[in-house]
């Protein structure tokens, strides 16, 4: 499996005769995409239609569990089994600033693909299938550039999955008591934005 990760990371990984416009390109991708997260769950949860607000915060939070179980699931992986990243091992060329931390599962990889997954199953297909896209660009641009191995982003893809799983099973034991609490915290912080009618409440 190893040698697989190694031939897969070399064959996808630039060289110093890559194009510089699909260097810059990639560190675009690899650096910024991400911030669609944090983005979308803040526009979700703060407009909408009325009668979708419901279902809107449910998603929100619903993904915030999942991406809960995801973070703190990877950081144990990465304390249990450390992995050393392709600059760390002197494969491959590094076009990026990264630090030594470790590789397996890629943070940002884990990220997106628990979003994406979430959106799929818990949203729409198309919002789900857009997502896994912007994965997909992300898990390439970070092994084009030489911080990641093809397997951290493989391990990100699986542990999103898992991690779904988990926080729908434990939607069906506090998810409505949560939603209901988070609810009432936000109507009590945000009163005047609401009131104002910037944000909905």
């Amino acid at each position: 499996m190893e040698e697989l990760n190694r031939t897969l990371f070399l064959w996808i990984n630039a060289t110093p005769d890559t194009p510089s416009w699909l260097i810059s390109l990639a560190t675009l991708v690899a650096r910024d995409l991400i911030a669609v997260v944090p983005v979308l769950i803040v526009a979700l949860w703060l407009w909408g239609q009325k009668n979708q607000l419901h279902s809107q915060r449910k998603l929100v939070l619903k993904t915030a569990m999942a991406l809960a179980v995801a973070l703190i699931t990877s950081w144990l992986i990465g304390r249990a089994w450390p992995h050393p990243r392709p600059f760390v091992v002197g494969i491959g060329h590094q076009f990026m600033a990264h630090d030594a931390t470790e590789s397996y599962p890629s943070n940002h990889g884990t990220i997106i693909f628990t979003f994406a997954i979430a959106f799929l199953c818990w949203h729409r297909v198309w919002s789900g299938v857009l997502l896994l896209v912007a994965g997909l660009l992300i898990a390439w641009s970070r092994v084009f550039l030489g911080v990641h191995w093809p397997m951290d982003m493989l391990g990100g893809l699986l542990l999103g999955m898992l991690s779904c799983l988990c926080a729908q099973i434990a939607w069906q034991f506090c998810g409505r008591r949560l939603l209901q609490n988070i609810s009432s915290i936000y109507r009590f912080l945000f009163a005047f934005p609401i009131r104002k009618g910037w944000i909905r409440e």
